[in-house]
């Protein structure tokens, strides 16, 4: 007795939903013959293109802005900089320290100070950071050693007065691997006259990195020629601390303040605030932008389903007649708007996701199309210019950077795209309430 009615209700709840999508199914099959096909198809496609720009789109800003933020962090600022250490004694404890934490993966001890170089022979000068560190910097830092690329030479901070520069400081200064690059001025600290000729070194290397500023600003010398040439000391000696999980900087920022409770430390967010905040509003801004194809779509969906519900009242009073409750012809409509969310998402999700994984494909045959298409019109008009048609080659520099998929960002691009319609549906089935069913069945 009780099976049986375990079965009678599970029946009577299904019953509902059956009849909700075969009356949907019906709708769409009359639909998509009639003259609301075009309407609907134009809906999922705009929801599919949608989807699929928004995919492609975060993508690659995803891999711009991954491949600045991990040089930066590798190079340039690390995850946290601890200062305030007192001795020897107390660096040791600290390295010991950091040895036994399971998130961090390295620390190392470095100075930094703004000079002014000038290479030997030609005389060109530029300003540059001078960032002083270990000599075996690549062997106890893998990131670090990930992220130089060398461009000629080696980086060898083990000789005496070794300087590794980067590659667009390099050029600006007209040196190469074997020039005598002189520090002629340095804020380093009192013990050291502020210009002086005699802080002679030899390019070792030349690296460049995915960050221009880096390429464009850094050099590096070792720790003993920073104490002996540059008067460094203790009290400007900084701890680089790297972490396996960039993410869990303030937790390990606050074990490090408990166990070392007189050193200050600065987390890579707040070192890099006002970069890192340009990122994202730059990001926020471009999917402000996309979404707006959500919404005209989500408009264009709404009226057509208006439009469905008035040329659809008979139908609806019919139904309602037969038994069928205010709630369940909504449904009716709101399922026809899932079906074309989903439609028109499923398609954008997997065209957005192969359009993402070839996209340096995709920017070789920009730069392709956009070549030609000057080579005709030069060829039309202005023939004398055809030698110097050249295809743009920042479409290259595009197509070298990978585009950066996120789960949770996929996600919620093809959810929103599917709740766009859906919501949009479920806004309309509430003009059902409005309709007199008596009254249609009056006038009919």
């Amino acid at each position: 007795m009780s099976r049986q009615m375990k079965t009678d209700r599970r029946t009577g709840l299904l019953a509902p939903l059956r009849w909700v999508f075969w009356v949907s199914r019906r709708f769409n099959r009359v639909d998509f013959r009639g003259r609301t096909a075009v309407t609907s198809r134009l809906a999922s496609l705009g929801i599919a293109f949608g989807v699929m720009a928004l995919i492609a789109v975060m993508s690659v800003m995803n891999g711009f802005q991954m491949e600045y933020i991990e040089a930066i962090l590798e190079v340039s600022s690390y995850h946290i900089q601890v200062r305030g250490l007192q001795d020897d004694a107390d660096e040791a404890r600290f390295a010991s320290w950091c040895s036994e934490q399971p998130l961090v993966q390295c620390a190392l001890p470095f100075y930094e100070t703004r000079g002014l170089l000038v290479e030997s022979e030609w005389g060109d000068e530029q300003a540059a950071v001078i960032r002083a560190l270990p000599a075996d910097v690549l062997g106890r830092d893998g990131g670090f050693r990930r992220e130089m690329e060398l461009v000629s030479g080696y980086f060898d901070l083990e000789a005496d007065n070794a300087i590794v520069l980067g590659s667009t400081l390099a050029r600006s200064l007209g040196a190469e691997v074997g020039s005598l690059i002189t520090i002629l001025a340095s804020g380093g600290s009192a013990d050291a006259p502020l210009f002086s000729p005699d802080r002679v070194f030899r390019v070792t290397g030349v690296f460049r990195t995915n960050y221009a500023d880096i390429n464009s600003a850094y050099c590096f010398i070792s720790l003993d020629a920073a104490e002996r040439l540059l008067g460094m000391g203790r009290n400007s000696r900084v701890l680089a601390v790297k972490l396996r999980d960039s993410n869990k900087d303030g937790r390990v920022a606050a074990q490090i303040k408990a166990a070392f409770p007189a050193c200050q430390t600065e987390g890579w967010r707040d070192y890099n605030r006002a970069f890192f905040g340009a990122l994202r509003v730059e990001k926020n801004v471009l999917m402000l932008m996309v979404i707006l194809i959500f919404i005209v779509v989500a408009v264009n969906i709404y009226n057509a389903m208006c439009r469905m519900i008035y040329e659809r009242r008979q139908d609806i009073a019919v139904l309602s007649a037969l038994g069928g409750r205010r709630s369940h012809v909504e449904a009716v409509f709101s399922a026809k708007g899932l079906i074309t969310g989903l439609t028109g998402a499923l398609p954008g999700l997997v065209l957005g996701i192969l359009l993402a994984k070839h996209m340096d494909r995709v920017f070789i045959a920009l730069s392709k199309l956009q070549y030609y298409a000057q080579y005709a019109a030069a060829a039309l008009f202005r023939p004398e210019d055809l030698p110097y048609v050249r295809e743009n080659i920042m479409f290259s520099v595009f197509a070298s950077v990978p585009a950066r998929m996120q789960a949770g960002e996929v996600c919620a691009i093809f959810l929103f795209g599917v709740l766009s319609s859906l919501a949009s549906s479920l806004l309309a089935g509430r003009k059902i309430i409005r309709l007199n069913v008596s009254e249609l069945l009056r006038d009919e």
